[in-house]
């Protein structure tokens, strides 16, 4: 399939008098309307070409079909429903430019159209394409403030545990052999096969008993080797079946195995197949696990007291409180100036098991990139760290305004004794001096985890007598230690958890809290917290398409001059408040 750019045809005047007579007056505009008014051809063709080839029919513009799966996250819509809206919603032909006859497409041309998208790695170019746009209009640029947060992400796929996992592997691959080879999969058949994978794992009761449980395992691990053993035998033995060694589900059987099973040689000489253990074997990290035979892009992740299978993703959003918001509203029903929206500037989605902090600097570079890099960056104790303090400032010129996770030395959590702010440190002499007034007597510089630290010792002979020690210091070799960052590092941490305790920083960020409320409404509305699809490539077109919807759902209140809502207070809320005073 090709693609031929064409711009987009003006709305048909037949449906253009029609939107006018529906929505004339004081009746408010939907939003694919105002979209089409307001920001006109936004998208082009050209920007999907690569993911499209040069040769063959062309199909459905990919702009248009772009802005279709936008309308459909801003209404959670469905292919099929999405698809039977072009054809038969009026305001969306008028967004489209399509005759009121238009048959519109089969809804299986989204799919195909997020396949290529995702493939092509054009994810963004919705979301990039539409902030340049806002950017020139001053709704958003470089400096003053952004905020941003996280939320999990439930994969596409059935929650399976180990043993699931194995069996379902092995009936995955089987369906696909079943195809591609049948010759290849009719030699292995007999009726114990047939009984363990006739159906999905999902759809009978698994054994209660541990033995049972046991005993299948093992039976699925058995089943698994000798299935590829045979179609390793097969491909290496005739050329023409070759390429089932490269199928996809042959493969994903393959590691599957290989993290959950061991081949190991008994007294007698046999191959015999166990299963891992975590404490005995080992298990692969949970970063590199498959957790589907679906979605091998999935992870099981934990946040406080949230588990769960898939993905994670990074929420970005302006929060600026100064500007009038003038620029292109409406105005409410008093005259006044309604307040520019605050708008989502950057989505990132990973797999689950990506901790927060290793997120900040991609958010900064991902900003850099379009420009629009904030002066200071609200975040949860979960994304900094103190050299993040200093290369945010650095690097992007970012003041990252955040609570500082607390030293977790015994003496700082038991709140007695020496903790390291209790020692002064001379970085310029390269010695700390303890409460007692003596010096250090070793000053190494050390890399610990890929970080650059100093590690402070003193001497045994200093330490041992010393009436404080069991304040100081339990360690059994009778000395203290301190492990300490280099002195920029250092002072950034020292100022930021000074800073964190008074009224004036708590009140400044209070500020933060309101990237929830866009999370929130991104769940509501565009239902981020479930893929829709599997795969870590779709879902992240997914959350960026999401971004874009969310964003032009609050261009569209902003358009139609409505000011943004206050927060809610309960009757309850409101007495307690009036008891309290």
């Amino acid at each position: 399939m090709s693609v031929v750019p064409q711009p987009w045809p003006l709305p048909v005047p037949q449906v253009a008098e029609a939107v006018a007579a529906m929505y004339g007056g004081k009746r408010e505009r939907p939003l694919p309307v105002l979209v089409r008014d307001k920001l006109g051809e936004w998208l082009s063709d050209e920007q999907f070409a690569g993911a499209y080839g040069v040769r063959g029919k062309p199909g459905w513009p990919p702009a248009r079909l772009a802005l279709v799966t936008i309308f459909q996250l801003a209404e959670d819509l469905t292919d099929r429903q999405a698809a039977e809206h072009v054809r038969t919603r009026i305001d969306w032909k008028y967004a489209l430019g399509l005759d009121l006859t238009d048959p519109g497409f089969d809804h299986s041309v989204l799919s195909e159209f997020r396949t290529r998208v995702a493939g092509g790695g054009l994810d963004r170019v919705v979301l990039d394409t539409l902030l340049q746009r806002l950017a020139a209009g001053g709704l958003v640029g470089a400096g003053g403030k952004m905020r941003t947060d996280s939320t999990h992400v439930i994969s596409a796929v059935r929650d399976l545990n180990r043993l699931e996992l194995a069996g379902e592997s092995v009936r995955a691959c089987l369906e696909q052999l079943a195809v591609a080879a049948p010759q290849v999969v009719a030699q292995l058949l007999d009726d114990s096969w047939g009984r363990r994978y006739a159906a999905r794992i999902d759809t009978w009761r698994m054994p209660a008993s541990e033995a049972r449980k046991a005993e299948l395992a093992l039976a699925y691990g058995r089943d698994g080797h000798t299935l590829l053993k045979t179609v390793y035998a097969a491909a290496g033995s005739d050329p023409d079946l070759a390429f089932l060694a490269r199928l996809h589900q042959v493969e994903v059987l393959r590691v599957v195995l290989v993290q959950n099973y061991l081949a190991v040689t008994d007294e007698q000489g046999r191959e015999v197949i166990k299963r891992r253990e975590a404490d005995a074997e080992g298990l692969p990290p949970g970063r590199s696990r498959i957790t589907s035979p679906y979605d091998l892009d999935a992870r099981w992740g934990v946040k406080r007291d949230t588990f769960w299978n898939g993905y994670k993703v990074h929420v970005t959003e302006t929060c600026d409180t100064s500007g009038n918001g003038s620029t292109g509203a409406d105005g409410d029903a008093d005259g006044d100036a309604v307040a520019a929206p605050q708008l989502i500037t950057n989505v990132e989605t990973t797999d689950a098991t990506v901790p927060d902090n290793q997120m900040t600097e991609p958010i900064h570079a991902r900003l850099a990139g379009r420009g629009l890099l904030p002066a200071e960056h609200y975040v949860d104790s979960g994304y900094p760290s103190a050299q993040l303090l200093v290369s945010s400032l650095a690097g992007f010129g970012i003041s990252l305004v955040t609570p500082m996770l607390a030293d977790t030395s015994p003496q700082a959590r038991a709140g007695a004794g020496y903790d390291r702010t209790a020692f002064a440190i001379d970085f310029d002499a390269q010695q700390a001096t303890c409460p007692q007034g003596h010096a250090s007597s070793h000053w190494n510089p050390v890399s610990q985890r890929g970080t650059n630290t100093i590690v402070i010792t003193f001497a045994v002979s200093t330490c041992s007598p010393c009436p404080v020690r069991t304040r100081c210091t339990t360690s059994a070799s009778r000395r203290r230690q301190l492990t300490v960052h280099p002195r920029d590092v250092h002072q950034a941490q020292l100022t930021a958890r000074t800073a964190q305790g008074t009224k004036d920083f708590q009140a400044r960020y209070a500020l933060r809290a309101g990237v929830e409320g866009t999370i929130r409404q991104a769940v509501a509305v565009t239902g981020i917290r479930k893929a829709r699809y599997r795969g870590l490539g779709k879902t992240r077109l997914e959350h960026a398409h999401a971004a874009v919807a969310v964003n032009l759902i609050r261009l569209h209140a902003w358009w139609n001059g409505h000011p943004l809502d206050r927060t809610r207070t309960s009757h309850l809320a409101r007495l307690e408040l009036a008891l309290a005073s």
